[in-house]
């Protein structure tokens, strides 16, 4: 009689919905039997043979697959004995990471690859070094459009180019601005060659619109070259502070001679100075002022930028005596 009774029991263990469970038990078990024992065959996988310090392979180990890199770097700037943050000189594995697993097994998940790696973790990298000139790279436009530091730079170049370009400015920077590039082929624009783009602009970001490298004021990134209009003036043209040297200029290049952005300069001073019916004394308005024809407005105010006699920047001709 127990027998009977225990039977239907066994019956229930053995069912096929049982043995389904008991075979998909045994198959998840042995997965993960299988795993751990990969996971020995390659060290510690991708992530962990990166953060782990203890296996370097050094420069020979490197050499044997990429001997023409490992020749080049010498004279890389990186190549050079240099201290850095972590002590020591910079070798490959100060970028790659620990290299023995890589060396051992040839496979390239277990080293740190720029090429294959994300902007931020390319970035990141580069900053354990190179913090202090990439402050405010998040910020900036390249940073915003997820452009990493090997889109500009090339780490292993040979004959070492300036900066570690890719290419010379401005034919790097036109490969991404090439609305710019028209510009410098205007009949008057800013020489290239003698002035690059990054006597301006600051391509790991600065404060300054467009990232001009200075987060102050505008106008200081052109006194650089245009000194006589730098000042100090006891009387400062109101438009050059509140909008810069761009609301009357074109920065790269333009079709009038002082890269006027009119080719009219009343045009362009009357773009603030539209004239009431009356001055302020309440005699009429000059005619002349009234339109954008000649006699131009720097004919009588030939101080436009500043002056540290004249409220109103005359010429010294009207009896005003300019510093």
């Amino acid at each position: 009689m127990k027998i009977r009774r225990d039977a239907p029991a066994v019956k229930r263990r053995t069912s096929p919905q049982f043995r389904c469970l008991f075979a998909l038990s045994v198959g998840m078990l042995c997965a993960t039997v299988m795993a751990a024992q990969a996971g020995e065959a390659r060290p510690g996988g991708h992530e962990d043979a990166q953060q782990d310090s203890s296996n370097p392979a050094g420069a020979a180990a490197c050499a044997k697959c990429h001997q023409e890199i490992v020749n080049s770097f010498a004279n890389n700037p990186h190549g050079r004995t240099a201290p850095i943050d972590r002590g020591g000189g910079v070798t490959c594995e100060s970028c790659h990471g620990p290299g023995k697993a890589h060396a051992e097994n040839g496979a390239v998940s277990l080293i740190f690859d720029p090429s294959r790696a994300a902007a931020k973790d390319v970035d990141e990298k580069c900053q354990e070094c190179h913090e202090a000139s990439r402050a405010h790279f998040e910020h900036s436009a390249h940073g915003k459009a997820n452009l990493s530091c090997i889109g500009c730079h090339v780490i292993h170049a040979k004959g070492a180019p300036r900066y570690l370009l890719k290419a010379e400015q401005p034919e790097l920077c036109f490969q991404c601005h090439s609305d710019v590039k028209p510009q410098f082929s205007a009949p008057f624009h800013h020489k290239v060659g003698l002035i690059n783009c990054t006597d301006c602009h600051d391509p790991h970001g600065a404060l300054g619109e467009n990232s001009l490298r200075s987060a102050a004021w505008q106008f200081m990134v052109c006194t650089k070259c245009h000194g006589p209009i730098a000042g100090p003036f006891v009387h400062v043209h109101a438009a050059v502070k509140a909008e810069g040297c761009t609301a009357c200029h074109f920065p790269h290049g333009g079709p009038n001679p002082k890269l006027l952005v009119q080719a009219n300069v009343n045009t362009i001073c009357q773009q603030c100075h539209f004239p009431p019916l009356t001055s302020k004394a309440g005699l009429p308005v000059p005619a002349h002022i009234q339109s954008g024809q000649s006699p131009s407005c720097i004919s009588c105010h030939a101080s436009i930028h500043g002056s540290n006699i004249s409220d109103v920047f005359l010429e010294p001709a009207q009896g005003r005596i300019e510093h």
